[in-house]
């Protein structure tokens, strides 16, 4: 039995909890959540209180690492936080030392994506993979490589921005690019897809469920249209056909491209994926080598919404690993 910290930093709320891991599996402890404090100083410090709180509290649980997940852009290796939109004032801050100081044991940062396809390889739905990535489709569109047997993150933190390739000429913006897959294929993305179709359906006279009373298309929200599309409203159906094609075309770009053995898909392809998936397994296999798409399974993440609970500890438990 093995104990872990975890640290998730976020740009409204941070996470600081402590996890057993024992025989391929992991639990949380307990965790302790908290805004955000303002400027990186005060929130390591909170972040440093919170941890020692908790250890104290569980004394027969002694620490072997801690792990810290945080947005990109950052520097795995030098454990420094460089600059992410959601946390502007960290700029080259060094989130590892801290800990490590503290605490006295290793410590490790990874950005969101990769600490999730870890915690997916350790204890979900990529256990005993070789060859595994995994998707986030939530807020934006990342990925976490893990190739070879081991977490693949590139020449400088940047692998796995398939959120930023471009799958149509023209489309929704996401990652700062119309018609990205971020764009088709996350929060963001599909609201503002919707609205557009919503609007255009309006002005031909047609209707639909999406819409609430005093509601304008501007306002509607993925959730919104998930609900709507799980009640079999047609445009909302429609919408959500239209995200799971380029879901599709997508994958079979990485498919192709990187040969694994599963994808794992997080959050939006976690809850929908009833009326995602025939429009994604249409054009993945029109689009993907049948040598290769024949070896590959697409699933949802194993560790369901309680994921991100457990990507902090992954990104520890792959420092003692390393070590």
């Amino acid at each position: 039995m093995r104990y872990v910290g975890g640290i998730d930093i976020g740009g409204t709320k941070c996470a600081v909890s402590i996890g057993e891991v024992q025989d391929k599996t992991v639990k949380t402890l307990e965790k302790i959540k908290f805004p955000t404090p303002s400027g990186p100083k005060a929130s390591i410090q909170a972040m440093i209180r919170a941890l020692r709180e908790l250890t104290e509290k569980h004394p027969q649980c002694p620490l072997e690492a801690v792990g810290v997940s945080c947005g990109s852009p950052l520097d795995s290796r030098r454990g420094m936080i460089l600059a992410p939109p959601n946390l502007p004032d960290w700029i080259d801050v060094d989130i590892v030392t801290p800990f490590e100081k503290e605490f006295g044991v290793p410590a490790a940062l990874q950005n969101d994506a990769n600490a999730c396809a870890l915690a997916e390889w350790m204890w979900g739905a990529g256990k005993g993979s070789r060859n595994m990535i995994f998707l986030t489709f939530g807020t934006g569109m990342g990925a976490g490589l893990i190739l070879d047997g081991r977490l693949y993150t590139g020449t400088n933190d940047m692998a796995g921005e398939a959120g930023h390739v471009r799958l149509a000429s023209d489309g929704p913006v996401g990652y700062h690019k119309a018609g990205s897959f971020e764009g088709f294929c996350s929060g963001g993305g599909i609201a503002r897809m919707g609205a557009a179709m919503i609007k255009e359906h309006l002005n031909r006279g047609g209707s639909t469920s999406i819409l609430s009373p005093g509601t304008e298309p501007d306002q509607v929200t993925t959730a919104d249209i998930g609900l709507a599309a799980q009640s079999g409203d047609p445009l909302a159906l429609s919408i959500m056909e239209r995200a799971g094609e380029k879901l599709g075309m997508g994958l079979a770009m990485l498919v192709d491209i990187l040969n694994p053995q599963v994808i794992v898909i997080g959050s939006i392809f976690l809850r929908q994926e009833a009326i995602l998936r025939p429009a994604m397994e249409r054009i993945l296999s029109r689009e993907a080598l049948s040598y290769n798409l024949n070896v590959c399974r697409v699933v949802p993440a194993g560790l369901g919404e309680e994921l991100g609970d457990y990507a902090a500890f992954s990104v520890a438990m792959n420092k003692l690993r390393e070590v």
